[in-house]
């Protein structure tokens, strides 16, 4: 990838997890849907009071534990809080699936943010997450005062689409948790970087006790609207990209189908305050556990915070 607007990160070689054992504090908020009340989860980083907010916010199947490592490091300097989508992780599952849309995710923030007070934050968002954030950052009166958009696009390829919808939403009953690190280092195997470390990590949060095994710490369920806007719609963000206003920072890894070398073209071309971080031998998504990647991003956050403009 070729842009002045755009930094390529060569691909490290990690030989143990970057996690830090620093303890967090848990949480659930209640929020509403069309069909009844669900609570949303979240884990809690850094000082009660600090002047810096941020929500770190998960892709389609993950959970708040993704952010674990990066969390660990921003609450140094600010609160982090990092939610569990309804379906997810510790997070109630909806009583409809249909329910599992960017409006309801957005709704369910909003909740979030107004329980600790936040009237604006900073927002870090993988795949879907990023998702959320485009559709919250292109609306009048956002509370987004920076954006991260964590390798993804207003638009989804269909050859992504069909990748991830061919191996999520199955009810998977696996008879180990060696057998569900298995499965998880197969299919997501784009991820990066990863040492042994991060995939154990990933797979005991990943992973639900269940009769006869384990199961994936999500609702199937949530595949539902996803598959139909992969089948009946021309998913598109676009009107919402073309208004954001806030600061925003474009993290690519170069080998992802999410988030082409054209896609991040059209997205710079289109906002001419973004800026992209191109991490080398990455697919969909740098997973921002070490620190080839993390020190850019808490760079770019610093930088931009120095700006009395925003």
């Amino acid at each position: 990838m070729k842009d002045t607007n755009v930094v390529s990160i060569p691909r490290p070689e990690r030989k143990k997890s970057e996690i830090q054992a620093r303890a967090p504090r848990s949480g659930k908020v209640r929020c509403i849907s069309r069909h009844g009340f669900h609570n949303v989860a979240y884990r809690d980083w850094g000082d009660k009071a600090p002047p810096n907010k941020i929500l770190c916010v998960h892709g389609l199947t993950r959970n708040a534990h993704d952010f674990d490592a990066l969390a660990a490091e921003l609450s140094k300097q600010s609160r982090v809080i990092c939610p569990d989508l309804a379906g997810r992780g510790d997070s109630d599952w909806l009583s409809d699936p249909a329910d599992y849309n960017l409006l309801q995710y957005n709704m369910d923030i909003t909740v979030l943010a107004a329980k600790f007070g936040y009237e604006s934050f900073d927002w870090i968002g993988t795949s879907l997450g990023g998702l959320m954030g485009i559709a919250l950052a292109g609306i009048e009166n956002s509370p987004i005062r920076r954006l991260v958009i964590n390798d993804v696009a207003p638009e989804i390829p269909f050859t992504a689409l069909s990748r991830v919808t061919s191996y999520t939403g199955s009810n998977l009953l696996f008879a180990d948790l060696d057998s569900v690190e298995r499965h998880l280092r197969e299919t997501l195997a784009p991820f990066g970087p990863m040492t042994d470390d991060d995939w154990a990590h990933m797979t005991q949060h990943s992973a639900l006790k269940a009769e006869g095994g384990y199961v994936m710490h999500h609702d199937p369920g949530i595949m539902q609207n996803f598959r139909r806007f992969a089948v009946f719609m021309h998913f598109s963000l676009w009107r919402y990209w073309e208004k954001i206003k806030c600061p925003v920072l474009i993290l690519r890894g170069s080998k992802s189908d999410f988030l082409t070398e054209s896609l991040l073209a059209r997205m710079l071309n289109s906002l001419p305050q973004a800026e992209a971080i191109e991490f080398e031998g990455i697919g969909h998504t740098p997973t921002l556990n070490a620190p080839s990647q993390i020190e850019p991003l808490v760079e770019w956050i610093a930088r931009s915070r120095s700006d009395p403009s925003v």
